[in-house]
């Protein structure tokens, strides 16, 4: 029986798609071509490429600038809703706060933090007297454990002052990477991101910094967002997140970066 041979046919060349549209004003001032020409060469090839993802990037930081300059205009000074009355108050308020809410939180701590508002002063309330102040929050009894126990180790390690730094922070039992980059941002003026869920799914429907898990998002955040709003980025979107661009039904009908978003999530 003969064999047949193999059809020496190329396939056709993939269709090349035209770039989404850029509704920002400062983005619609960049051109970024459907088609770029093809120069003769690898290297001219390769610098074709290069120079259409240069345009494209130019046209994404644009976006990014007109986002925040939106935000920060709606709200110059924006706050956390966790209460505090010093760095440690805060860290404590955080650790309490993972898989719960600001809100009960805040209930919880008004009456705790009037007695215990300093490492000591928790260490020497104990734990079953911690847990009886803040046993209407989830997993209380595992929080109680780690503020008492965060307490000791700042007075051990630290001299009862809480650490200006990430590494030292992390070694604290309750607290990870997010809670550390909440107090360093919010006690000690630090431009980190907090990558809450709020935020994590607003880089990526907003496609500000998409990435598949907190620490990318993160890292894409940090590289985007433009020097004078990296202080106050990481509360604007969460009080975005929180308020407005919600996971399930978001009110794009007063969101003010609406006619920005290409989010097949959005609801105009």
């Amino acid at each position: 029986m003969p064999v047949k041979k193999p059809s020496l046919k190329k396939s056709p060349a993939p269709q090349r798609r035209a770039p989404a549209k850029l509704s920002s004003a400062k983005a619609a001032a960049i051109t970024i071509p459907a088609t770029l020409p093809r120069p003769r060469g690898a290297s001219k090839a390769m610098q074709a490429v290069r120079a259409r993802k240069t345009l494209v990037r130019a046209a994404g930081s644009a976006l990014i600038e007109e986002v925040f300059a939106r935000f920060q205009k709606a709200l110059p000074e924006p706050k956390g809703e966790l209460e505090y009355v010093n760095p440690f108050t805060l860290l404590v308020a955080v650790v309490l706060s993972a898989q719960a809410t600001d809100v009960g939180v805040n209930k919880a701590t008004q009456p705790l933090f009037k007695i215990a508002d300093t490492p000591q002063k928790m260490l020497t309330l104990g734990e079953e007297k911690v847990r009886e102040y803040v046993k209407t929050i989830g997993l209380y009894r595992t929080k109680a454990k780690n503020v008492v126990e965060l307490s000791r180790l700042l007075i051990e390690r630290h001299g009862g002052e809480v650490p200006q730094n990430r590494d030292a922070l992390v070694q604290l039992p309750g607290v990870g990477r997010k809670t550390a980059n909440v107090v360093l941002n919010m006690a000690f003026g630090h431009e980190t991101m907090a990558v809450d869920t709020h935020i994590f799914r607003l880089a990526n429907r907003l496609r500000l910094a998409p990435g598949r898990t907190p620490e990318a998002v993160e890292a894409g955040l940090e590289k985007r967002v433009p020097g004078p709003y990296r202080l106050h980025s990481h509360h604007w979107l969460i009080l975005h997140g929180r308020y407005v661009c919600k996971a399930l039904r978001p009110e794009c009908e007063r969101c003010i970066i609406a006619d920005l978003c290409t989010s097949s999530d959005k609801r105009l």
